[in-house]
């Protein structure tokens, strides 16, 4: 090797440490469905932000660690967190019996149900209407789980599923769905300044909120500690107000402590 090859052999070698020092990865991976207003979204700058985004920030902070998050379709948030490819995941996920079996979750701290969401040329006043119509649902969601079991009861036509929020309205809005089910204050904060579109029927379904993490995973301990810390000195209250513009009750998990969520 001549002396110049050398030279540059040796330059290349330390742009390469230089690239691998500055790129060191985060100490926490989080799975979030980006798109998921209000909870993990990007804002006009590109920057992910929203409820979920805000408080994991924060517990990151508490804990000490560095935080990224990884785009992640809502329903591939369970493998991911299940094989270790992320240490947990957000996406406004409903804590439920069955998810208890093979994942841990803290602590919930938002309390919710389901909504139908129309067009507002659309006529439908709520689910009494949907009869033989085309049903809009998140892939692998409550909202999914809830339109199938209540697909006979309301005559509902077929359940086309979407990967997020954005893909759905597009569908609504051009007609190709009538109707859209999922959470609520997802929808509600996504109509309040878009008038073509009227969340017409909250579904009562008592769902729970709360950070996923793998199966008995120590993390989810820790991190429930500082969930608990959080709801004591009124930080997750004020993300409440911050982001839905209104109070949380005091009934609510999102300002009472709870127990961590056991399984059967």
């Amino acid at each position: 090797m001549t002396r110049s090859n050398t030279f540059k052999a040796t330059m290349l070698a330390g742009l390469i440490a230089a690239f691998s020092t500055g790129a060191q990865a985060a100490d926490l991976t989080v799975g979030a469905n980006i798109g998921n207003v209000p909870w993990e979204f990007e804002d006009a700058s590109g920057k992910v932000t929203g409820f979920e985004v805000d408080l994991v920030n924060e517990i990151a902070k508490r804990l000490g660690k560095t935080v990224e998050f990884v785009n992640t379709p809502f329903n591939g948030l369970f493998p991911a967190v299940q094989s270790g490819r992320i240490n947990m995941a957000i996406s406004s996920i409903t804590i439920t019996e069955k998810r208890l079996e093979s994942v841990s979750f803290a602590q919930p701290y938002y309390d919710s149900d389901q909504s139908l969401t129309v067009t507002a040329a659309s006529g439908i006043t709520g689910l009494k209407d949907m009869g033989e119509k085309v049903v809009g649902v998140d892939t692998g969601s409550t909202g999914d789980m809830w339109s199938e079991a209540n697909k006979g009861e309301y005559k509902l036509g077929e359940i086309r599923r979407f990967e997020g929020l954005q893909p759905a309205m597009l569908d609504l809005v051009a007609g190709r769905i009538d109707g859209y089910i999922s959470d609520i204050p997802a929808l509600l904060y996504y109509v309040k300044d878009k008038p073509e579109l009227k969340v017409v029927e909250r579904i009562p379904t008592g769902e729970k909120y709360s950070i996923m993490f793998n199966k008995d995973d120590p993390l989810a301990t820790e991190v429930n500690a500082v969930i608990t810390t959080l709801k004591q000195e009124g930080f997750i209250a004020q993300l409440h107000e911050t982001w839905f513009g209104a109070k949380a009750e005091d009934t609510t998990s999102t300002v009472t402590v709870l127990d961590m969520p056991k399984g059967k």
